[in-house]
């Protein structure tokens, strides 16, 4: 059962990192090398969630085999000597009075020597994923140059003082271990001071993170239950992707009138005429076929031949500004579509059959789901009724989790008595042998851990220089920006998470075996200033990034820098949001006109065909059979056929002001 679940959580986990990446990357158009380092690093990282529930299981069991070791008889107390141990007691998770109780194997039991090469697997890979390999494959994807060797020397001269900067910071520590009269300098200790520095980075961002999403997330739920509140929120990113939009559209015209200007100016006979045709196929369809028109017109003083460094940086240029505005254009349909419901289920609210009007047709509509299962009737009761209540249930359930980690991570370092929470919950779990419930508890406290940290990180936007976008719209560098992201946050995490059940050493009784997952991690007491002091006090810090972000001191500093933030009670936040219903008004009656026009000439085919049918046909062709051939073949007698009917059509149409089609 255990090499079973063990590989169900492989598959699974796998499967979800690729669902993930298909998500946000286009696995046919990315580079192979992008898709197979980004999908690698999320892979390991929820391998790392998903599999530590099974090793607090398997590391309770044993723990209970060393007890019955130690204490092979059991002994029983006395109601009434039970009663005055448990008065005399300090802490509430004393053990129990029959400390040789009979250990039953979990389920989900791994065998001695298999995590061990696991976690050091994982954890090593993740770590040369995050630290060399992707840095070095970010700049080499963002690289403009036109060969391999050039993207490659490209990234290794970008990557200089990043690496130098780690290294310079390895090589203080390696001076202050070296100097210590207590320490020797072993690979044990070397591999040590790697894990705590790496550690030390992913703990103090991983905190900011935290403290975001434990507010944010519940917040979140609770506000989009409320109708009103979601449609506002959706006219702000309306108006703000408005501007996105047009900034990114017109990046982009600039950059295509540089590219028009090259190649103007490069001639085909000339040894950069390759480079230049390179850069024309990164350029849109629609602007490629301008390029060769008007070039008369264009002055001599601009015709200047360029630079191959030149060339290099307007190839990156073009890049960037094609994946922008591809990705700004999705997500403005994406907008759309999304406050054309909130206003449909508006408008839907007061219709008395309890049936869900849409506005216009989706694709989505004429699904074998939504035909016989999501039905008008069934979607009116959930969007109208049933949404509003589940997400309030849903925010009050993340609430009180949120509640939970916020009193176990400011108390978790107190061993006696114990205060945190999850510790509590596990050792009590532990004693009565409930190993599945053991398992679920740390899942769902490690998965809720994640999820506030991994959330953040989809949605946190650095000047659209790494931004996450659905629908395949995620440049290389962003996707693996994410992944190194992931293996740097993922083992501070899952340390902090140990901490918070007081299985951590730092934190946990000196007789009780640790985990296989910390056993990687080495003695962190070689650092006494870090293991004792920042690992266990700093993430007290995430109470005070709680209580800042519940007052929105981020967005509203955002908002006085200028980049504009949703707040409810601001004037500019409210501008916005009436900018945004324009606008909506606006593509609300282009696509009502559009639909009018299709409908129109729907509407005109089939009053064409209800009144020639098939003599209409007959009429506007007929059918010769050669003697050499079996195939008939239609010719047309007065030059009309099916096929080519739109251009006539066309013609025949005309819309008065009422919206009606006459013929």
């Amino acid at each position: 059962m255990s090499a079973v679940a063990l590989g169900f959580v492989l598959v699974a986990v796998f499967f979800l990192a690729l669902g993930l990446l298909h998500r946000y990357g286009d696995l046919r158009k990315e580079q192979r090398m992008v898709l197979l380092g980004t999908l690698a690093s999320w892979y390991l990282c929820f391998l790392i969630v998903f599999v530590l529930p099974l090793d607090v299981s398997t590391t309770i069991y044993k723990q209970c085999l060393l007890d019955n070791a130690h204490h092979p008889t059991p002994v029983t107390l006395s109601t009434s000597s039970r009663s005055a141990n448990k008065a005399g007691n300090a802490s509430t998770l004393d053990p129990p009075e029959s400390v040789a109780s009979v250990c039953e194997k979990p389920w989900s039991y791994i065998p001695d020597g298999v995590l061990p090469v696991f976690w050091r697997v994982v954890y090593w890979t993740s770590q040369f994923l995050t630290w060399l390999l992707l840095p070095f494959m970010q700049s080499y994807a963002r690289s403009g140059a036109f060969s391999q060797v050039g993207k490659f020397k490209a990234a290794l001269v970008e990557n200089a003082i990043y690496y130098g900067t780690y290294l310079l910071i390895f090589i203080f520590l390696l001076i202050y271990v070296a100097a210590h009269p207590q320490w020797q300098l072993t690979w044990t200790e070397f591999q040590t001071i790697g894990i705590t520095a790496a550690n030390t980075w992913g703990l103090f961002l991983l905190v900011l993170l935290l403290g975001y999403g434990l507010v944010e997330i519940p917040r979140s739920y609770w506000l989009s239950s409320c109708h009103a509140h979601s449609l506002a929120k959706t006219y702000f990113k309306v108006a703000k992707m408005a501007s996105e939009k047009a900034a990114a559209e017109e990046n982009l015209a600039d950059a295509m009138e540089d590219v028009f200007v090259v190649n103007a100016s490069v001639k085909f006979s000339h040894s950069l005429r390759k480079c230049v045709d390179t850069i024309l196929t990164k350029c849109p369809i629609e602007y490629q076929e301008e390029m060769g028109k008007d070039v008369e017109h264009l002055c001599e003083d601009r015709l200047v031949l360029p630079t191959k460094k030149g060339l290099v940086q307007l190839h990156k240029k073009v890049i960037s500004a094609v994946q922008r505005c591809r990705q700004t254009r999705v997500q403005w349909s994406v907008l759309l579509e999304r406050i054309f419901h909130l206003e449909d289920v508006t408008k839907s609210r007061s219709n008395p059959t309890c049936h869900f009007v849409r506005s216009f047709a989706t694709a989505e509509a004429d699904g074998c789901v939504r035909k016989f299962l999501y039905t008008p009737k069934v979607e009116w009761y959930w969007e109208c009724v049933f949404r509003q209540v589940f997400y309030k249930v849903l925010a009050l359930l993340l609430f009180l989790l949120s509640v939970l980690v916020v009193w176990s991570e400011c108390t978790f370092f107190s061993k006696h008595p114990v205060l945190s929470l999850f510790a509590i919950i596990v050792r009590v779990t532990e004693q009565r042998r409930y190993y599945v419930c053991t398992e679920v508890v740390s899942f769902i406290t490690v998965l809720f851990l994640c999820t506030c940290v991994y959330s953040t990180v989809f949605q946190i936007r650095v000047f659209n220089f790494y931004c996450l976008v659905p629908h395949h719209q995620t440049d290389a560098y962003s996707l693996q920006f994410s992944g190194m992201l992931f293996c740097r946050l993922t083992p501070p995490l899952c340390l902090n998470f140990l901490g918070l059940i007081h299985m951590d050493p730092a934190v946990s009784p000196q007789d009780r075996i640790h985990t296989s997952y910390t056993s990687i991690m080495g003695s962190m007491h070689l650092l006494s200033f870090i293991a004792n002091g920042f690992y266990i006090y700093y993430p007290v810090l995430v109470l005070l990034l709680c209580f800042a972000t519940l007052y929105n001191l981020g967005s509203r500093c955002l908002n006085v820098l200028g980049i504009h933030q949703y707040v409810a009670d601001d004037d500019l936040s409210s501008d916005l949001v009436d900018e945004g219903k324009e606008l909506v008004r606006r593509e609300r009656r282009k696509r009502q006109k559009s639909e009018d026009v299709a409908n129109g000439r729907l509407s005109w085919r089939e009053r064409y065909e209800g009144v020639y049918g098939d003599s209409g046909a007959n009429r506007a062709a007929y059918v010769e059979i050669k003697d050499d051939q079996q195939t008939p073949i239609k010719k047309s007698i007065i030059g009309f056929t099916w096929r080519d009917s739109d251009e006539q059509q066309r013609s025949l149409l005309h819309s008065n002001d009422n919206g009606r089609w006459t013929v």
